[in-house]
């Protein structure tokens, strides 16, 4: 049986994001490393240095289904390659993958956690960075029980858990078709030492928002470390889809968290 037709590229996966820094287009990118099931494509900063700090890009979708929706994988649109190279350019190492399911994270991590060394990157001093849909997939490794410990984390305009009986996110997973593996679990499930950075758009989706603000409030009772970025005029997706300087300033305040927590 041949497989079915790929979808033309949609126009979303070819817009960047919104910000360029010194040192982009020197980056090194080693592509399609085999990482027992997912194939990894690691952006390294120019020089050497020992072991570098990464960031893993969290997908919450099965490439072969987002391949056949929007025309490409996840790490292939234009938006992940730039946010890569900019974490690269911010002296850290980047990370995206490919892969059959969602729950095929915990396989990139496990891999780095035991062969990161051979790629430069410290599997002491690996942090996540997800968005959306894929904020939910992140989650999961930001659970008590998960396997492998995450340093921070960065979670932009996301889906999050639904609190104290809501149906916020999974109706969109319905909708959308991301994974919920941190379903049914309460912030009490979260671990409390991981940093965590949140990133608020005011004109996103009012259902995403109200779940956001419930995680947010329930986080701050709990006296989480968390950090909140709010912008009241920001669009969903405001990285690629808002070329101004207040989108640029999100985006360094994202980097510079991650430098901080993870490059110290």
């Amino acid at each position: 049986m041949s497989e079915p037709t790929r979808a033309p590229r949609n126009p979303m996966t070819l817009k960047p994001v919104v910000l360029e820094l010194p040192g982009m287009h020197e980056v090194t990118v080693r592509a399609d490393i085999d990482a027992g099931g997912p194939t990894l494509d690691v952006y390294t900063p120019p020089g050497g240095g020992g072991l570098r700090p990464a960031v893993v890009f969290v997908s919450g979708y099965p490439d072969p289904g987002f391949e056949m929706m929007l025309g490409c994988k996840l790490k292939d649109m234009a938006s992940y390659v730039s946010w890569a190279k900019l974490v690269a350019a911010s002296g850290m190492i980047a990370v995206t993958y490919a892969n059959r399911q969602p729950e095929d994270v915990a396989l990139v991590m496990r891999h780095l956690r035991a062969h990161g060394a051979t790629l430069g990157i410290d599997p002491d001093r690996i942090g996540v960075w997800a968005s959306s849909g894929n904020v939910p997939n992140a989650l999961s490794l930001l659970l008590r029980d998960a396997e492998v410990r995450v340093a921070c984390a960065v979670l932009a305009y996301g889906h999050t858990l639904d609190l104290d009986g809501a149906t916020h996110v999974a109706d969109a997973a319905k909708q959308y078709h991301f994974a919920t593996p941190a379903a049914g679990k309460s912030m009490d499930d979260l671990r409390a030492d991981v940093p965590l950075f949140l990133v608020r758009a005011g004109r996103d989706d009012a259902g995403l928002n109200t779940a956001l603000d419930r995680f947010v409030a329930a986080a701050l009772s709990r006296n989480l470390p968390i950090t909140l970025s709010n912008d009241p005029t920001a669009p969903h997706a405001f990285d690629i889809v808002d070329d101004s300087e207040t989108s640029r300033e999100r985006i360094r305040q994202m980097l510079g968290f991650l430098r901080f927590h993870l490059a110290g």
